[in-house]
């Protein structure tokens, strides 16, 4: 995979975390919602931040993915999570990074469980800071013994 490549899939996990969490808090119909995101966010400029180009097929990937897998992707992390933790106790937007790290875990085998984390810190690290990354990583690291 080339250096571009790999920036344009950077940016589709980024703008599915986003469009999961917009998914998440708002409901919209699933197809208005990508939709939205191909038309005004991918690759465009909103109120001077500029979103990089995406892989829009592995966004679209990604979002329908977890949408669709829902129930198994939290199953899979409520496994892992400490005790007395639950999922409606996570953070909104972490649980939407942790979800579309559990997804590409359980469906894209043909991407490196070290692949998936890595790329996963780099979205945690746009939202949160360096203890809320430790917990990414300690929860994907985990659920991706539990799936791989």
């Amino acid at each position: 995979m080339s250096r571009i490549e790999a920036k344009a899939r950077s940016a589709a996990r980024l703008a599915a975390v986003q469009a999961l969490y917009q998914l998440d808090m708002e409901t919209p119909q699933l197809p208005i919602l990508l939709d939205e995101f191909h038309r005004h966010r991918l690759g465009a400029e909103i109120e001077d931040v500029e979103y990089l180009p995406a892989d829009i097929a592995f966004f679209d990937d990604i979002v329908r993915g977890v949408a669709a897998r829902r129930d198994e992707i939290d199953g899979a992390l409520t496994t892992r999570l400490a005790t007395g933790w639950s999922i409606a106790r996570l953070d909104k937007t972490m649980l939407q990074i942790l979800r579309a790290g559990t997804w590409e875990l359980l469906a894209r085998a043909d991407i490196s469980v070290g692949t998936v984390i890595n790329e996963y810190l780099d979205v945690t690290h746009a939202f949160f800071d360096a203890r809320e990354a430790k917990f990414v990583n300690g929860l994907l690291d985990a659920v991706a013994k539990d799936v791989r």
